[in-house]
């Protein structure tokens, strides 16, 4: 019955965001919220210059207001909401003074990291605090086993979550990419939630409805970009989602997408400055790399999109 019960939240968000496309997508518009494009970037971006951005706004309030109605029931979403939108917000005021504000870089680097090392830490001192949910992580092939770090947990979250948001948010560049892939994340949680009865199911089902809804106008062309609200958002969803289940480690698997992104912009930085301007990727991310190898902006977010399904299908024959 609970399993046809957690319908009902992905419905709810679906619809939310639906609704809130035609509403929120012309007033970003009014507000002159567009995307820039850097000219030496990928030529074929330039059209995209001029798309409201910020538009993870849409799917926030659909997830927000869904998660609302089975908080009372469900407890164990608020530090998953939690941290969705704390992260949220940071994404938001960086937004908001890059393109409202014209201040070009935002937050600073460093204002940036504070502000979400202070939400990892607020929610780390919540899930030790206020919950039965311990920082023994649930090993991938091994049956039930468990692994304790002991206090290293502690450092190993904030790694676990700071990467996870920051991974996200490099795999937000092209139409409908970050959407699809965390798509097929959420799922996966829903699945697990549910099958474990781990109390997160709503939130889970409300971010696969949410983002689906918001696929409607976020693929390619997109008609609206979320912007850093709310690529760190989702972020902030998939690392919170997999503490409260013990399942950390399986980040590694099932956002191996948002890992690969990170670890492209690292080599390329490190291999651009040991050989004084030579580049490893033809572009990092490397989404835009596979771009400037002649891969239409479709085939790379259906690509990077299966290989996530068939990974959450791995992840779950590693349970």
């Amino acid at each position: 019955m609970i399993e046809t019960k957690m319908a009902i939240p992905v419905i709810i968000a679906f619809g939310l965001s639906t609704l809130l496309g035609p509403v929120i997508i012309p007033f970003l518009r009014r507000l002159k919220v567009g995307q820039t494009e850097r000219e030496e970037g990928v030529q074929s971006h330039l059209k995209k210059a001029g798309t409201p951005t910020m538009g993870g706004v849409i799917f926030l309030i659909s997830i927000t207001v869904t998660s609302l109605f089975y908080v009372k029931d469900y407890p164990k979403i608020i530090p998953v909401l939690f941290l969705t939108l704390g992260f949220g917000l940071v994404g938001f005021l960086d937004d908001y003074l890059k393109v409202v504000l014209k201040r070009s870089d935002g937050l600073m680097p460093g204002q940036k990291m504070l502000c979400q090392i202070v939400i990892t830490g607020i929610f780390a001192f919540y899930l030790i605090r206020f919950t039965d949910v311990s920082l023994t992580m649930r090993v991938p092939f091994m049956s039930g086993q468990y692994w304790n770090i002991g206090w290293l947990a502690i450092p190993v979250l904030f790694i676990a979550v700071l990467g996870t948001v920051n991974g996200v948010n490099f795999t937000d560049g092209l139409d409908g990419l970050a959407s699809s892939v965390t798509a097929m994340v959420a799922t996966f949680f829903t699945v697990v939630a549910i099958g474990t009865k781990s109390g997160i199911e709503p939130i889970t089902c409300a971010v696969l409805g949410a983002l689906l809804g918001f696929l409607l106008y976020n693929v390619y062309p997109a008609k609206v970009f979320m912007g850093d609200t709310g690529s760190l958002a989702l972020g902030g969803f998939v690392a919170g989602a997999a503490y409260m289940m013990q399942m950390p480690i399986f980040i590694i698997i099932v956002g191996l997408i948002y890992l690969v992104e990170v670890l492209s912009v690292m080599i390329q930085v490190t291999y651009f400055k040991a050989t004084h301007g030579k580049r490893f990727f033809k572009m990092a991310p490397i989404h835009h790399h596979f771009e400037l190898c002649g891969w239409s902006e479709t085939r790379v977010v259906a690509v990077f999109s299966i290989v996530t399904a068939i990974l959450c299908l791995i992840a779950l024959l590693a349970l």
